[in-house]
């Protein structure tokens, strides 16, 4: 199992609810979500043991028992496709999942498929398949994380939403300069730190997103983790315990950040206003406020794409 795929499974199963509210906004209705639900990974292990899988192929799925409000027992198909890439098989693979579950337990099942990519021709929501009359459509739900906006997730106060928004990070890997790339990351994982923490959320969903956040999308100097680090403790007001050794070490690495800052500190800017302007609805005078710029400074970024 991957680094992905440890990462979002234990994430599931924190924000799980949430997921199914976040969706299904009237899924309350339906569900008795209050009851609980059973994640049946074993029994979708046995039907799927896919021991020659290709390691390209990054996917994870879940299969959860839930409840409805008639007490009525009800299984849903989790499928995550993370990034996404061209599969043709893709729907065909999800079809084998509903028969073989329905053949092996009897239950349909409801199936869900997040996709974590921009590219929505590698995002097909059905298997049709017809041949002298008989003809076969399977239609399952999907959910792009790119379909929503930044403004619109923070705005959100499903747990959720948030973790969509930590996987949009993976937006900023197109920045080649290992540099700039730590100073744009660092820049948003501190604002989806103060997002999180400024929401009422339980602390150990809090805790599960902050553990997808540190590791999803990661940087490429550890130094720059530490600063990172040492930013979230200021956030969270926690005290600082370190050892000596380590207090020292912290302060080399902000050290070392800070001599290549000067001739880095604008093209980072640069490329964090750009992805802000491009990626978000956030009004200009947000946009300054959140890369700490001037508002002249956006307008001629915004000037700069517009001419491109």
């Amino acid at each position: 199992m991957g680094q992905y795929d440890i990462l979002w499974k234990g994430m599931l199963e924190e924000v799980f609810e949430d997921l199914m509210r976040f969706i299904f906004p009237d899924i309350d209705k339906e569900l008795d979500l209050k009851r609980g639900v059973t994640f049946l990974d074993k029994e979708l292990g046995k039907l799927f043991p896919e021991p020659d899988k290709p390691a390209q192929i990054r996917e994870v799925d879940k299969l959860v028992k839930v409840y409805r409000m008639d007490g009525t027992e009800k299984w849903i198909l989790l499928h995550l496709e993370i990034q996404g890439w061209n599969d043709p098989k893709f729907a065909r693979r999800m079809f084998q999942y509903y028969y073989r579950i329905l053949d092996r337990y009897g239950r349909p099942v409801t199936a869900l498929v997040i996709f974590t990519g921009r590219d929505r021709k590698y995002m097909p929501d059905r298997f049709e398949e017809e041949f002298l009359g008989t003809k076969i459509i399977y239609q399952y739900n999907t959910l792009c994380a790119f379909d929503y906006t930044d403004e619109e997730l923070i705005a959100s106060d499903n747990p959720f939403a948030s973790a969509i928004l930590v996987t949009k990070l993976i937006a900023i890997r197109a920045i080649s300069d290992d540099r700039v790339f730590d100073l744009v990351l660092l820049k948003q994982k501190v604002l989806l730190t103060k997002l999180l923490f400024a929401k009422s959320y339980s602390e150990h969903k809090i805790n599960a997103i902050m553990a997808f956040l540190n590791n999803y999308v990661v940087f490429k100097n550890p130094e720059t983790y530490r600063i990172f680090k040492e930013r979230v403790d200021k956030i969270t007001g926690k005290k600082n315990t370190m050892g000596i050794l380590e207090q020292i070490a912290e302060i080399k690495a902000a050290e070392a950040l800070e001599k290549g800052r000067a001739e880095g500190e604008e093209l980072a800017n640069r490329r964090f206003v750009e992805y802000l302007l491009t990626n978000t609805d956030f009004s200009l005078d947000k946009i300054a406020s959140e890369a700490n710029v001037s508002l002249d400074f956006v307008n001629r970024i915004k000037e700069g794409i517009r001419t491109k």
